[in-house]
């Protein structure tokens, strides 16, 4: 995990950094109750971050980001994908995410990061997020929610296909050069759809990197961590 100080390697958070945070529960237009977890900024910086986990759901490295985004100024929100099938509850090492996750609509995250943007301050809100989040991520840049920018770790393209010509706010695509889940080339066809679409987007690639080096294989790929922290930086600096 990146520390919010692109200068410096990964490392725990710092939660004295931050004004408050904890876990939180979300309930969303449709009346789902979801664990989620609230870090605010000692020292805001005027943005909001949604973070969208991976299958894992609300697993405690999402918590930990939650801080790290709040360190850097954001107010920021992790929400969990869960709720409407395994309730509220830890989503630790022991969580059986396998049978849930493949219940999870794009309609039903569109509503809980509704709900999760609900409960930020005012002020641009970009969503980050990190293999299903990510595309998850890049899928609600194409919805009503007011974004000001969409941020994917790893995701797949084929998940987005169907809503790429509404995309209406800028990309972030950070991808893993050797991912095993999603092949190079449906990546760099993405890349050309958004291009030929005009839609506002950046890619890098990171040569070599495995699916998931952001977060379980990050001990290993310090540099790229460190250069995909900066990335959503300035991304989201504008």
């Amino acid at each position: 995990m990146c520390h919010s100080d692109d200068s410096r390697p990964p490392g725990p958070p710092n939660p004295g950094d931050v004004a408050e945070h904890g876990p939180i529960e979300l309930t969303a237009a449709d009346g789902n109750r979801c664990n989620a977890y609230r870090a605010k900024p000692a020292t805001p910086n005027g943005r909001n971050v949604v973070l969208l986990p991976d299958v894992r759901g609300l697993h405690p490295f999402y918590e930990d980001l939650a801080v790290r985004f709040a360190e850097a100024g954001f107010d920021t929100v992790a929400f969990d994908y869960f709720g409407r099938s395994a309730g509220t509850g830890p989503r630790g090492e022991g969580f059986d995410w396998q049978q849930h996750w493949p219940k999870v609509t794009p309609d039903q995250v569109h509503t809980d990061a509704s709900a999760a943007a609900g409960a930020l301050g005012d002020g641009p809100t970009y969503t980050v997020g990190f293999c299903f989040g990510g595309s998850q991520s890049w899928r609600l840049a194409a919805s009503d929610l007011d974004l000001a920018g969409a941020i994917g770790f790893y995701g797949k393209p084929k998940l987005v296909a169907d809503v790429v010509e509404s995309i209406r706010v800028p990309l972030l695509l950070l991808v893993a050069g050797a991912d095993q889940a999603t092949p190079q080339a449906d990546f760099a066809a993405f890349d050309q759809r958004l291009t030929d679409l005009g839609k506002p987007h950046e890619l890098h690639v990171y040569d070599g990197a495995p699916h998931s080096f952001f977060d379980r294989a990050h001990g290993e790929w310090r540099d790229a961590c460190a250069d995909a922290w900066r990335r959503i930086l300035d991304f989201t600096t504008g």
